[in-house]
């Protein structure tokens, strides 16, 4: 089969692999698209501390079984699938509680298994085990369930945040997580949601998500915008969809007495440290999170939210390349010139 296999920094290798084997425990999958990740843009430059090459990348994908292991129960030859890509033991004192985000012995899809951004891929054991493949419904492209895992993503911080109805949420940052963010936001109930961002084309992507308001931070005393849009109240909502230092200090100062902030996007390693006020959080009673990943669970539901109309993940695909062309997705999802980044694969030539 015909695999991008990451062998190095800034090498990756379009070439003829083996194709796997499907053992009794396991599920063969063809796969239809995989999206670009910039977990897997910052792989490819500069190394990640879960990637160990050579690996084929990939994880946030759709495809068609193509084989199933004989001890596999619930699912058969031509279905089509997700897989959550973050896949836990399902027995530590986490998973036992229900916080598989932080399992004690996370591996995952495309890191620590071959990943997506290949002709065909083998869900492993332990991801079949611990409930991580969800049937696609009928009626869902398989461009769209691919960006299931991110929408997961999102609804592991909407909980967290307990977004509902009446809410006002801002999100800063709009690439393809603040827009999955804001969608979600609506289907849960938000009456008032305001994305910001420094870089006007990203904003006018944005649009395609119907968002309540927009402010161009470049331009906009994006402080005073809040207070204006909220009744001098500021959001009750805030979610920190970049990788922004200067965002999250401000994050405190844009939510409500009693708001929620969640700082989504993660910062670089040795330039995390912030300051913040902590006397706002004291005194304003505010809330504060984190989080990383999705639960199987939350993977499921995030499919049902597409499948239900709920979320409309194609709006935030801009770009499709085949696979031969990975590079070029790759490149096009770096430089931001769009939203997500689809690569489809199509059949095994």
């Amino acid at each position: 089969m015909k695999a991008a296999v990451l062998e190095g920094i800034d090498t990756l290798v379009l070439k003829e692999v083996e194709t796997p084997g499907c053992t009794q425990d396991t599920i063969l999958l063809r796969v239809d698209a995989c999206a670009v990740c910039g977990t897997d843009v910052k792989a490819l430059r500069h190394g990640h501390q879960m990637v160990k090459p050579p690996v084929i990348l990939g994880h946030e994908l759709a495809g068609t079984i193509v084989e199933v292991g004989q001890h596999v129960r619930g699912f058969y030859d031509s279905e089509r699938v997700t897989v959550a890509s973050a896949v836990p033991c399902g027995m530590c004192y986490y998973c036992q509680r229900g916080q598989s985000t932080v399992c004690e012995d996370i591996l995952d899809i495309g890191s620590t298994w071959p990943g997506g951004f290949a002709q065909y891929m083998l869900v492993p054991a332990r991801a079949v085990r611990t409930g991580c493949v969800n049937k696609i419904p009928d009626g869902v492209s398989a461009a769209a369930a691919a960006l299931t895992e991110p929408l997961a993503c999102c609804v592991n911080a909407q909980e967290m945040l307990g977004v509902g109805t009446g809410d006002s949420v801002l999100i800063v940052g709009c690439g393809p997580i603040g827009c999955l963010n804001a969608m979600l936001a609506r289907a849960r109930g938000a009456t008032c949601i305001i994305m910001a961002n420094r870089s006007e084309p990203r904003l006018k992507l944005a649009a395609a998500v119907g968002a309540d308001h927009y402010v161009n931070t470049s331009e906009e005393d994006l402080g005073k915008a809040v207070l204006d849009l909220t009744g001098a109240r500021g959001a009750d909502v805030v979610i920190v969809a970049c990788a922004s230092a200067e965002a999250q200090e401000a994050a405190l100062g844009l939510a409500a007495p009693r708001g929620r902030v969640n700082f989504f996007g993660g910062l670089p390693r040795g330039s995390s440290a912030i300051t913040f006020d902590s006397n706002r959080l004291h005194y304003q009673e505010q809330v504060l999170v984190g989080n990383h990943g999705a639960t199987p669970y939350q993977n499921y539901k995030a499919l049902a939210l597409i499948a239900a109309g709920l979320v409309d993940t194609e709006k935030v695909i801009t770009h499709r390349f085949g696979l031969d062309e990975l590079e070029s997705a790759v490149g096009t999802a770096e430089k931001k010139e769009g939203l997500k980044v689809l690569v489809e694969h199509g059949q095994c030539a």
